[in-house]
């Protein structure tokens, strides 16, 4: 058999393989994302189609029946910090690949560093890093005030010189930042490349599953927001975890978009200092506490976990001949088709106006229920009527104007009637899962359609 080197063109976000270059990826149908590769092809005198089969014996395995399989409760360590713990499912489970992505900046390896100092107290950590030197690690330590005795830091990109670390080592918690700057020796591209990112995220799961070590890795992210390398990466670990917020803001979100150990549906806030990053005990009263008064185009919603925030809405005759629609903190197609559903459904026209929406303190509003409080935000500031502080909206909104039902309805209502507030617009067939209405102290109006929900906060 011999050995040829093929040129192939590789995808960026699916890491699919083309022979030739294409403007569009064949499998996802992504724009110029495929890269060029080389790729070590064995060529040998085996006709095609057929397979090579073994009967030497010693390499097949026997299966274990799922019977016999034994296991004991998972061990997980504390972060130190209830908002990671609470998004991990409760901590960090002994064993698991854990990816932490965000824009440059936001606080990835702030935050991980950080939680260095509670884990050294039992644990030994090792960080590895190939975008610092250790004086700069140091120097960030002291500013954090990590002053563990059980951190030890290493600056390595070379994936195998890293897993050979580990294995020396023996550490309990491994911190890898960033998975961009590592590489394979035997792979020939540049690190950061799709296949780099591949095979070196490969070489740390087996580690981490056969040493029972947990592995952090930083992975940035590209500019459509999405985690730079292939979309197999995600695919590999038992958790991502976002973290998101405006560079300007003092506020960064941290939310998990998978985990195999607890709910996606878990998001942690936490705020930016001098000394770190400090957790938010009380969301929804922070994200509120500047909300103006008198002012249209104010809404109230919350997501998955019961948080309250604010979202604004400003609509204003166009100064151009193509209205401007922007979305901060909200997806700005669905803010499009919630402005053709209220011009075709509620009759308000938005054709000769520029349209803003805005979701207060950096918080992205990804689930269903947000479509009322965007809706109703939209249509007070183009009637310039003023929704009164008291009231709170969640709902989805369909194209043929309905309210939709959402779960979780009274977690919501509980955490509403916590922060005062006196009424609440919910989809109408949220009200046959609502047991005791009363014991929330507001009143509760159900609707069925969006015109219905804006006459409802006149009532």
């Amino acid at each position: 058999m011999a050995v040829k080197s093929k040129t192939i063109y590789v995808c960026s976000q699916c890491g699919g393989e083309t022979a030739k270059w294409f403007g569009r990826c064949p499998e996802c149908g992504e724009w110029n994302t495929l890269e060029e590769q080389v790729k070590n092809v064995v060529t040998g005198s085996k006709k095609s189609g057929t397979v090579a089969v073994s009967t030497a014996g010693g390499h097949a395995m026997t299966p274990m029946n799922i019977q016999h399989i034994t296991f004991g409760d998972e061990d997980r360590y504390s972060t130190g910090l209830q908002e990671l713990d609470r998004v991990l499912g409760g901590g960090i489970v002994r064993g698991s690949l854990i990816l932490l992505s965000g824009e440059p900046g936001i606080g990835k390896s702030t935050l991980l560093l950080q939680i260095c100092e509670y884990l050294g107290q039992g644990q030994k950590v090792l960080y590895i890093t190939g975008e610092e030197s250790e004086k700069q690690i140091k120097v960030r330590a002291m500013r954090l005030h990590v002053q563990t005795e059980n951190l030890f830091i290493a600056t390595i990109t070379d994936a195998q010189t890293i897993v050979d670390t580990i294995v020396k080592e023996s550490p309990d918690i491994v911190i890898i930042d960033s998975i961009q700057t590592m590489h394979v020796e035997s792979v020939p591209s540049s690190s950061g490349s799709v296949s780099q990112v591949r095979e070196s995220t490969q070489l740390l799961m087996r580690v981490a599953k056969e040493y029972g070590i947990s592995i952090f890795i930083v992975g940035h992210v590209n500019k459509d927001g999405a985690i730079a390398g292939p979309k197999v990466l995600e695919h590999m670990v038992d958790a991502v975890l976002y973290f998101e917020g405006e560079r300007n803001l003092s506020y960064r979100i941290l939310r998990a978009v998978k985990n195999r150990y607890g709910s996606t549906n878990e998001i942690g806030v936490f705020e930016m200092h001098d000394t770190g990053l400090e957790e938010v005990e009380n969301p929804s009263q922070m994200l509120l506490s500047d909300r103006p008064q008198h002012v249209s185009g104010s809404c109230v919603m919350e997501g998955s976990r019961p948080i309250l925030t604010e979202v604004q809405a400003l609509a204003t005759k166009s100064g151009f001949t193509a209205p401007r629609r922007t979305a901060t903190g909200f997806d700005y197609n669905r803010m499009a088709l919630l402005i053709a559903v209220l011009e075709k459904r509620a009759g308000f026209f938005f054709g000769t106006l520029d349209v803003y929406v805005n979701v207060v303190g950096g918080l992205r509003l990804d689930e269903p229920a947000a479509d009322l409080a965007v809706a109703l935000a939209l249509m007070s500031s183009v009637t310039d009527q003023v929704i009164d502080q008291s009231v709170a909206a969640f709902g989805e909104v369909g194209l043929a104007g309905e309210n939709r039902a959402i779960t979780s309805i009274e977690q919501r209502l509980t955490e509403a009637s916590r922060l005062g507030f006196s009424k609440c617009i919910i989809p109408k067939r949220c009200l046959r899962y609502i047991k005791q209405p009363e014991k929330y102290g507001m009143e509760i109006v159900g609707v069925s359609y969006i015109r219905d929900a804006f006459k409802a906060l006149s009532r």
